[in-house]
């Protein structure tokens, strides 16, 4: 049997990530890997790679390392609504700002997509998705002949991916799955201040297991603040609902939080 832990979209969240390795170490996995986004949002960006190191993440770019270790003009999100580009720069020049060249310079060199084989799945991991690092695929607009597109044309059984920060699965034709993993780096909007990440476990199928990370958020909060971070991050992470990157939400995922 095979088990691995997947994480996404970090977001400079230093306490969910320790918390989250202690207990996916706790759990026997045998694999750890992170599909992008280590910093923005979050205080202190550099003290996630201590972590990474220490347990030996396999981590992949997103589109926020991809514009931090190439030292580009935003973080390529995805956004179109000015006021989420607003937030978006402002997090962008802090984690920019807070990140070292050492750091910047492992960013720029990690590779945008990773394949491996779990038992007889062939599993390719991307940030966005496997066309493009900052596509949106949300479980309510993405159809299931999509998917079964995108496992076909790049020749898996399985796909992870994030960015989206709300995690979900969903079973395909042939035994096929694509996976949103979750991120740590904040709550997914749901009013409760916990986040998530995936286990994949292989014995004769494939198991998916989404887990909750309970961490000192307030603790996290305190740091935000004295960091002068935007109330508004602050907010999101002692209520659990989001308060930014709304407009980018489609209408069913948006119904469900607070804003």
């Amino acid at each position: 049997m095979k088990r691995i832990a997947v994480f996404g979209g970090i977001y400079s969240n230093h306490l969910a990530l320790a918390a989250a390795l202690d207990d996916a170490q706790r759990r026997g996995v045998d694999d750890i890997y992170c599909l992008g986004d280590l910093g923005a949002f979050g205080p202190h960006p550099d003290r996630v790679f201590p972590l990474l190191r220490e347990h030996s993440v396999q981590c992949i770019q997103g589109n926020y390392d991809n514009s931090i270790g190439n030292a580009l003009a935003d973080c390529q999100c995805g956004y179109t609504d000015p006021r989420d580009n607003h937030f978006a720069r402002l997090s962008y020049a802090y984690t920019f700002a807070n990140t070292s060249i050492a750091n910047r310079e492992w960013m720029r060199a990690l590779p945008a997509q990773r394949r491996i084989e779990l038992g007889r799945y062939r599993v390719l991991m991307c940030h966005g998705s496997p066309r493009r690092m900052n596509e949106f695929l949300w479980e309510s607009t993405t159809s299931t002949h999509f998917l079964d597109h995108l496992c076909a044309t790049f020749d898996v059984e399985v796909i992870l991916a994030t960015h989206t920060g709300i995690k979900w699965h969903r079973p395909l034709t042939g035994n096929r799955h694509f996976v949103n993993v979750g991120v740590l780096g904040r709550p997914e909007n749901d009013g409760a201040a916990n986040v998530w990440y995936a286990i994949l476990t292989i014995a004769e199928e494939l198991r998916i297991e989404f887990v909750p990370v309970h961490y000192d958020h307030e603790r996290l909060a305190v740091e935000m603040r004295a960091e002068r971070l935007p109330e508004e991050f602050i907010k999101t992470i002692l209520t659990g609902w989001w308060t930014t990157c709304l407009e980018v939400l489609p209408g069913k995922e948006r119904r469900r939080g607070k804003y």
